[in-house]
């Protein structure tokens, strides 16, 4: 499941071209295709995006996409909403002196992605070795015009987030 949960997002969220897919305009491609390129089942699929544990990805009738983390250009359509009063985002010690510089930027995606809870973020920095949780103080930054949008799966994505909202432990 996760190896099949990884070549899935490779293929609907940064390289589509490289298993013959073209996503639209909005990241969707159709299921058939999904199925075609990536040489599976309909089950195995449906299997796996009801069982990732992070919601990657949605299935809307004939037709499926990524919720976020796209490294291609896609316009999620997802409209701006009102954050909870504060957010958390989970890294690595490694990268903690730069982003208490600059702040969380997008890197390689199109936003920075913040978790409505501490054990989330927890579990998105353990993947690259001992957590750091930050806290973002959402409200303060709502209030200064910044922009916020929630995705399908409950990840709340903002373009940047300055230092200044920034708490680390």
């Amino acid at each position: 499941m996760i190896r099949l949960s990884k070549r899935m997002s490779k293929a609907l969220r940064h390289q589509p071209e490289r298993v013959g897919l073209t996503l639209d305009a909005n990241g969707w491609v159709p299921v058939a295709d999904l199925l075609r390129a990536l040489k599976i089942g309909e089950a195995e699929l449906r299997e796996v995006v009801a069982r990732n544990d992070k919601q990657r990805f949605t299935i809307d009738g004939d037709r499926i996409r990524a919720n976020q983390g796209h490294s291609v250009e896609v316009d999620l359509g997802l409209p701006t909403a009102i954050p909870p009063d504060t957010l958390f985002h989970g890294t690595v010690a490694q990268f903690l002196d730069a982003i208490l510089r600059d702040g969380l930027r997008p890197m390689a995606r199109h936003d920075v992605h913040l978790s409505p809870d501490r054990e989330t973020a927890r579990r998105v920095g353990a993947r690259r070795g001992q957590p750091v949780i930050l806290t973002v103080d959402a409200k303060a930054m709502s209030e200064a015009g910044h922009e916020f949008r929630l995705s399908a799966n409950g990840v709340w994505l903002t373009a940047h987030v300055p230092a200044e909202y920034l708490t680390a432990p």
